[in-house]
């Protein structure tokens, strides 16, 4: 006979080890706790879902897996009061977003540290070369900044064309 329930009302239910008989479940009224080394979902295609916080020191994707955390109507929030670091030691890092990227230190400063720094789609102001220069294709620019702090390349001349270019700044 196959039974279809187990039923057990008490005050706590707890499940040993049979080897050094810790405790590898335990439930009571007000919390229960898995003391195995490793909890595992193995069933369902959204994985495993909470309705309120989780708090554990380390999460970890299966061997070969990538590791997802996903908020698909909302915002998603790390938070650390010494710091959160991010680490791709053998492959790169990809920040995506759909409106604009803030990057913000607000005591501190904001260090890239490259081989090469690259800023690509940057606008290019318009200048007028002298007439000597008209003829050949221009493969130099200059970086400058608007007040605002927006970047754009404006092509290089004897002395600084920036000024030149600076209606590129009104755009934005």
């Amino acid at each position: 006979m196959r039974a279809e329930a187990v039923e057990a009302q008490c005050k706590r239910f707890e499940v040993r080890a049979s080897e050094d008989g810790r405790v590898l479940f335990s439930a009571d009224e007000d919390e229960i706790t898995i003391g195995a080394e490793k909890l595992k979902v193995t069933e369902g295609t959204e994985g495993a879902v909470f309705g309120h916080s989780v708090e554990t020191p380390h999460i970890r994707a299966e061997p070969s897996q990538d590791l997802r955390l996903e908020s698909p109507t909302r915002s998603l929030i790390m938070e650390a009061p010494r710091g959160v670091q991010v680490n791709a030691a053998a492959g790169d890092f990809k920040a995506t977003c759909r409106k604009e990227l803030h990057l913000q230190s607000t005591e501190g400063e904001i260090f890239l540290n490259a081989d090469s720094i690259r800023l690509g789609n940057l606008p290019i102001g318009s200048f007028s070369p002298s007439p000597s220069s008209s003829n050949s294709r221009q493969t130099v620019y200059e970086l400058c900044v608007c007040p605002n702090g927006k970047l754009y390349l404006s092509p290089a001349g004897v002395g600084s064309t920036c000024q030149s270019s600076s209606s590129i700044c009104l755009w934005s």
